[in-house]
């Protein structure tokens, strides 16, 4: 397949690059900063831009892109429209370009599906960005685009392990992490083998 990742420099996305990679896809990397890619291949590209420009994000997503992987992040806690802002660019450039498949990385809380004290912080202390990754699913959710959400509990940097708990709805119950790597490989293999269309994943060990 042929894969345009944004957000491809954070955590999760350089996991998701390399699996990609080394799984025989081709990959485009769209980021702000080349050097903070943690791998370089053949069948790696490199699309410099900015995902809040609508400009940039048309011009990087072509009509031969078979899905694209989103694991855009928020800059820190404060109020912000990024995440729902950079999802409509890339709504509007897959509908230009009749790219129909998204995977998005949202996470855990944005529906207050965490239980208990969790979820109270949780939804406190991420409120901001969580409402705006709500916004950028509702986008998803009313375009035609075949999409799937995925919604991790706290991020770690551990090995990936290739073993973890999903749930359609809510949480998998007591998660409470999981590793960038594994969020990674969720995401791949939902892409690759065309898994939960016009669904949200919750995703823990």
């Amino acid at each position: 397949m042929k894969l345009i990742v944004f957000g491809a420099t954070g955590g999760t996305g350089n996991a998701f690059v390399k699996q990609a990679i080394a799984a025989g896809h081709t990959v485009t990397a769209f980021v702000r900063t080349p050097s903070k890619l943690e791998t370089t291949h053949k069948n790696l590209s490199v699309e410099i831009g900015d995902a809040m420009q609508s400009a940039d994000v048309k011009q990087a997503i072509t009509s031969d892109v078979d899905a694209v992987i989103s694991c855009l992040g928020a800059n820190g806690l404060g109020k912000t429209t990024d995440l729902s802002t950079m999802t409509a660019n890339i709504l509007d450039a897959m509908s230009i370009h009749d790219v129909k498949r998204i995977v998005y990385m949202a996470s855990a809380g944005i529906n207050k599906e965490i239980p208990g004290v969790t979820g109270f912080v949780a939804g406190k202390l991420l409120q901001n960005v969580l409402a705006d990754h709500r916004r950028a699913v509702d986008l998803l959710a009313a375009s035609e685009a075949e999409w799937t959400v995925a919604r991790p509990m706290g991020l770690t940097n551990d090995d990936r392990t290739g073993e973890y708990r999903k749930a359609r709805s809510g949480i998998p119950k007591g998660g409470r992490r999981i590793a960038r790597s594994d969020v990674a490989d969720f995401m791949l293999h939902t892409v690759t083998d065309h898994l939960y269309i016009r669904e949200s994943i919750g995703l823990a060990y």
